[in-house]
C-alpha cells in the first residue's frame, strides 16, 4: 500500500511520493520512472538527503494524459523475459508517416534484429527502462520535448553508456553545431533517409557484436 505524505517542499503542502511508488502507480519499473524524471516527463525534487520525491498531481496528471481517463497502465515487463540475447533496435519517430516506413523497411531486411517502434519520448523511455535497446534511432525534432536533451540524458547514464545512438534529421550541420553539437561517436544521417546506409551502419554493428562475442568465448 502506497504511503503518499505532505512534506515541507517548494510545493509547501503537496503531497509526494517515491520512485517506487510512483513506478507501481504507474506499473513501469523503477528505472523509467528515473528515466522519465531525468528527461523532464514527470516532475520531482530531492530531499536533504539526495532522495527523489515526486508530486503525486504529476504522476497523476501522467496517467491522465498519456493513459486516458479510464485507462490502466500495462504492467511492467520482466526484463528477463525479453532477454533473448537478440540485437534490439528501438526506432524512435514521431512522424507517422515516416514511422509507418520504418516499419514497412526495416523488417524487410530479414537482419537477426528485434525492431521496435514508437511514436513518442514516453513510449521510448518505457521500453529502455524495461530493456535498454543495442541501438537507438531518433529524430532530434520531436514533439514536445528537445531532441538533444533526451540525448544528454541517455548518454550520461552509466547504465546506458554503451547505447549506440543513431540520429537522422533534416537539420543542417552548421544547425546542430549551434545547438551544442553532438556526441562524435552519434552517427549522423540525413533526411531524407538512405535506408541503404542504415542497413549497412546495422549489418556493422551485428558484425562488431559477433566479433566481440567470439573473442569473449576464446579462454
Amino acid at each position: 500500500m502506497n504511503k503518499q505524505r505532505k512534506l515541507n517542499s517548494p510545493e509547501g503542502s503537496e503531497v509526494f511520493c517515491t520512485t517506487r511508488e510512483a513506478a507501481e502507480m504507474l506499473h513501469v519499473s523503477l528505472r523509467t520512472v528515473q528515466l522519465w524524471v531525468e528527461a523532464g516527463v514527470l516532475k520531482a525534487w530531492k530531499t536533504d538527503g539526495g532522495h527523489r520525491r515526486l508530486p503525486l498531481s504529476s504522476v497523476q496528471a501522467l496517467i491522465k494524459e498519456r493513459l486516458g481517463d479510464s485507462a490502466t497502465p500495462a504492467p511492467a515487463a520482466d526484463p528477463a523475459a525479453n532477454d533473448s540475447g537478440e540485437f534490439s533496435v528501438l526506432v524512435l519517430e514521431d512522424d507517422e508517416d515516416m514511422l509507418q516506413l520504418y516499419r514497412l523497411t526495416l523488417p524487410a531486411w530479414k537482419l537477426p534484429v528485434r525492431f521496435i517502434f514508437v511514436s513518442s519520448v514516453f513510449e521510448a523511455l518505457v521500453e529502455i527502462g524495461r530493456r535498454p535497446p543495442d541501438l537507438l534511432i531518433t529524430d532530434l525534432r520531436i514533439s514536445g520535448v528537445d531532441g538533444f536533451e533526451i540525448i544528454k540524458v541517455l548518454r550520461a547514464d552509466p547504465v546506458l553508456s554503451g547505447l549506440n545512438v543513431v540520429v537522422v534529421s533534416g537539420m543542417e550541420p552548421e544547425e546542430i553545431e549551434a545547438r551544442g553539437g553532438l556526441s562524435p561517436e552519434i552517427t549522423v544521417f540525413s533526411k531524407p533517409l538512405s535506408f541503404e546506409l542504415l542497413q549497412g551502419y546495422v549489418k556493422a554493428c551485428l558484425a562488431h557484436r559477433a566479433l566481440k562475442e567470439r573473442r569473449n568465448a576464446i579462454p
